[in-house]
């Protein structure tokens, strides 16, 4: 992903890029340096005639000219990246009558972006709304048609979008814009977006009547927000920041007397310049004014301009008054432009002194990152891991080490691929008991565990939220989402959530691991996985089942050992067992309440003996339905959508 953009990193006193184990590049230029798409990248031009969805997984890159024509809609989910070729023949275009659909969201923006140097020429829309240019006015791109009779007019919807490095040169006298907004009405739903670094306006209005809500520019050459032809919509809430001084306005203003609404506008620049600038006898009716470090306020470019046009705070417009105004628009409402822009450091290799992750970074973990003996990892409440994909993906907290992960319920620690596929999760090595003996070697990448201490500790855990585990070791074996090997009852486990994995959620080694507060919902194998003689508890658990390729709740393997499992809720909305017990294996359990199983307590293997399991006291019923009232209230897990 390309670099962030810096002022924005400074103003928010979010990041201090510091290289933890690899860094990134720290170069300062916005632009990217990538050497260009991949031979995988999916090429954007020509015509799209019928409705057309992109896919957030897939790469792109903008080619040319990509047309959306009348009666297509093109829809572009969450998190999709378009990269961009640079020059005047590259933009997208939505011809009257047709739609675009931008659905990302704070956690996942659409971005585009140029990925070399040099500039494109944005997002075109083109609507039959009412302008001075006339109905079926001719645009200064490609020859374009729009303008109607319809202020009405719906041209789809876009929120949470960021536009970089637009304003690409048509000719002599003029250049694209970021978002060019031709006749579009104000039915269009236009809100949460970024325009960074272009070489022209960052929005633009030719006429119509677009409403457009929640806009941050930065860094743009010409004006961050110019209209014409007599737009006649609203703006609100816009944050404008200058720090070039090569720029020409905050705001430029030209044609008809039509009075536009802008409600909140707050303008900084670091160089001084013009803020506002009418040109013949353009207006606006302005509320909000927040202006800092500007030469000049509010500027008349022509002599037919009137000063009484413009409207700030019900009164006529002064540029003696330079409208240093506390900030009217709270920046933290685009704070998601930041956590979109910002490139992960990157976690892999060894960690072999107490190091503190920072939840103001995102982070990426592209192979196994070690915590060796003797050192500790601290991961803070709010922090984000995004992973590769794969069985060389994982955390490894080897014997002698410890993690602390001090999530909360509103901001949890996660950890997910950043990609359609499965990795290799948490895996934590202890120095408890285990049936496979002293410094065993684990089916994970050769580690080793296991020792005399059932009451060793290897950290603190606390509201985790573990996704998309469980990619393939080899044709036996797959990775779980919480791995804990002869882990100790001294390791703090509490408030865990398993989502989507490929094989089980947690899986115990041996030890005498104590977790509480368990949530797993659709993992392919084993919600709740024991073998190797594990001793320890298990307390509060919910289990969702809405797959129907799932093995099991809770399947137990080895000897006779009899862990306890109290307040164990699980449903399953596609039937299979419950409960699955191998070998001799066995369990106490209090607090059973299952739901929709065809099984509920079933026998592996013939050794295998129900005495072994004991449910409420008594010894298990494989014709008991347990179906008694939820023992866990689900709702303690509300905080998995943090």
């Amino acid at each position: 992903m390309k670099k962030a953009i810096q002022n924005l990193s400074i103003l928010f006193s979010m990041l201090t890029l510091v290289a933890i184990f690899t860094s990134c590049s720290d170069d300062d230029d916005s632009s990217s340096t990538d050497d260009g798409p991949s031979s995988n990248a999916i090429e954007l031009n020509g015509q799209v005639t019928e409705d057309m969805m992109l896919d957030a997984s897939e790469e792109y890159q903008l080619t040319g000219v990509f047309s959306v024509e009348s009666g297509a809609t093109l829809t572009i989910p969450a998190g999709t990246t378009i990269n961009t070729n640079t020059g005047t023949d590259v933009y997208i275009v939505v011809q009257m009558g047709a739609d675009i659909i931008i659905d990302g969201d704070p956690d996942a923006p659409v971005i585009m972006s140029p990925n070399e140097e040099g500039t494109w020429g944005g997002l075109v829309i083109l609507g039959e709304g009412e302008t001075t240019a006339g109905t079926n006015a001719t645009a200064e791109v490609g020859g374009l048609i729009y303008g109607g009779s319809n202020n009405n007019d719906n041209s789809g919807s876009i929120e949470y979008l960021i536009i970089e490095n637009s304003g690409a040169q048509i000719n002599a006298d003029s250049q694209y814009n970021g978002l060019t907004l031709y006749a579009v009405g104000s039915q269009t739903e236009i809100h949460d977006i970024a325009i960074l670094n272009g070489e022209d306006d960052g929005i633009e209005f030719f006429g119509g009547a677009a409403v457009v809500s929640n806009v941050y520019i930065e860094d743009l050459q010409d004006d961050a927000i110019d209209w014409t032809e007599g737009w006649n919509g609203s703006l609100t809430n816009t944050y404008v920041l200058h720090t070039r001084d090569d720029f020409s306005t905050a705001i430029e203003a030209d044609g008809n007397e039509e009075k536009p609404t802008i409600e909140n506008f707050t303008a900084v620049s670091q160089t001084g310049g013009t803020a506002l600038q009418f040109k013949s006898v353009s207006g606006a009716n302005i509320s909000g004014l927040s202006l800092s470090g500007y030469d000049t306020s509010v500027e008349l470019a022509d002599a037919e301009g009137d000063f009484a046009n413009i409207q700030i705070e019900g009164q006529d417009s002064n540029p003696n008054n330079t409208y240093s105004n506390p900030s009217s628009v709270d920046l933290s409402i685009f704070s998601w432009i930041n956590d979109a822009l910002t490139e992960p450091e990157t976690l892999s290799g060894q960690i072999t002194a107490d190091t503190s992750l920072d939840a103001a970074i995102t982070y990426y973990l592209d192979g196994v990152l070690s915590i060796e003996s003797g050192a500790t990892l601290t991961i803070p409440a709010g922090t984000t891991i995004n992973t590769a994909t794969g069985t060389d993906v994982y955390i490894a907290v080897q014997q002698g080490a410890d993690i602390v992960i001090n999530g909360t319920p509103s901001a949890p620690v996660r950890m997910k691929p950043s990609e359609p596929g499965t990795w290799g999760g948490l895996v934590i090595l202890g120095e408890g008991e285990t049936t496979a003996g002293v410094d065993a070697t684990a089916e994970v990448g050769g580690l080793i565990y296991g020792g005399t201490d059932n009451s060793d500790d290897s950290g603190h855990i606390e509201y985790l939220i573990i996704e998309n585990s469980g990619a393939q070791i080899n044709a036996d074996s797959q990775y779980n989402g919480l791995t804990l090997y002869a882990v100790g009852s001294e390791t703090y486990i509490d408030n865990i959530v398993l989502l989507n994995g490929e094989d089980d959620g947690i899986e115990f080694f041996g030890g005498a691991a104590v977790v509480t507060n368990v949530y797993v919902e659709d993992l392919q194998d084993d919600a709740i996985d024991w073998t190797e003689g594990w001793n320890g508890s298990l307390t509060n658990t919910y289990v969702l089942h809405t797959r129907d390729d799932f093995s099991t709740a809770l399947e137990a393997d080895g000897n006779t050992e009899q862990p306890t499992i109290e307040n164990f809720t699980a449903i399953s909305e596609t039937g299979g067992t419950a409960l699955q017990f191998k070998s001799v294996s066995g369990a106490i359990i209090t607090g059973l309440s299952l739901t929709g199983y065809d099984t509920t307590v079933e026998l592996a293997d013939a050794e295998g003996d129900f005495a072994n399991i004991m449910i409420d006291g008594v010894i298990s019923d494989p014709t008991n339905t347990y179906d008694a009232d939820a023992t866990v209230d689900v709702s303690m897990f509300d905080w998995r959508n943090n």
